[in-house]
């Protein structure tokens, strides 16, 4: 029996690249968008096995709904991809309250209500496979997108808790951790408002950046078609070249760090 997959952020992306390769694969998709008009060729294209369901993942009354829709209309939903999110671009001053609560109620709020939505449903199955998109910058951070990078770690937090609670239902949870790729995730209209002083750090960044270092987004398709016919997949998996030297050095910091103040810490236990 074929696969259902439900997918958030389905317009374009990631999740556009996706849902057109499960389908292509014989998977039956429901595919979630704030505007389904953008899902209307892959409708055309693939008929009943394709559910375009508008959803703005913040709220949480329409994210169950939505789920119930696609348990009625498939009669299971085996895998939950949740793909939906944008990058506020600003430095940590520079966000506004609205900002700063809108960019957790998508990253963050909107992954754990789909979440809350499916586990009753794959727990009844007693099997399920939910998959969680965050990024590198959900474990090493950079400038300038300070919020996007405490929604991702807010994500992995939840995650990995989540992933020990549930495999005793034999539910398998992944945490997807792209490094940078074209994607318009980079530039998009969601900006704070600019204060001077960082014009700096700002620059330094945009003359550091390397195209090079941002991946394809349809090199991304064999990976995650892996993932998903996996039979024991991986709680973490990067996609890109970048995402694992990127995190080794990171942490290899880390490490030191805590090395050098461990006298301090231990101490510090009484």
């Amino acid at each position: 029996m074929s696969k259902t997959i439900l997918i958030s952020g389905a317009s374009k992306g990631f999740g556009r690249a996706w849902a057109e390769a499960f389908l292509a694969k014989g998977y039956q998709v429901a595919a979630t968008a704030r505007n389904i008009d953008t899902l209307a060729d892959l409708k055309a294209q693939y008929g009943d096995a394709i559910l375009p369901l508008k959803l703005d993942v913040t709220s949480r009354e329409d994210s169950f709904a939505v789920v119930e829709k696609v348990q009625k209309h498939f009669g299971n939903i085996d895998i939950l991809i949740n793909n939906a999110g944008y990058a506020l671009h600003g430095a940590v001053e520079e966000a506004s309250e609205q900002e700063a609560r809108a960019q957790f109620e998508t990253n963050f709020f909107g992954t754990l209500w789909l979440t809350q939505a499916v586990l009753p449903i794959m727990r009844n199955q007693k099997s399920g496979h939910i998959i969680q998109v965050s990024s590198i910058l959900g474990i090493a951070t950079l400038p300038i997108v300070g919020l996007y990078n405490a929604s991702k770690f807010a994500v992995e937090g939840l995650t990995e808790t989540l992933a020990s609670e549930v495999k005793q239902f034999g539910i398998n949870v992944t945490l997807v951790e792209p490094n940078g790729y074209i994607t318009d995730i980079w530039g998009n209209d969601f900006k704070s408002k600019s204060i001077d002083a960082y014009d700096g750090i700002k620059k330094a960044i945009a003359e550091a950046d390397n195209s090079d270092s941002f991946g394809k987004v349809s090199a991304t398709v064999p990976a995650i078609i892996k993932l998903v016919e996996a039979e024991n997949p991986p709680l973490r998996l990067f996609l890109g070249k970048v995402a694992l030297p990127f995190a080794k050095q990171v942490y290899g910091q880390k490490l030191a760090t805590w090395e050098e103040w461990a006298d301090v810490s231990v101490a510090a236990h009484g």
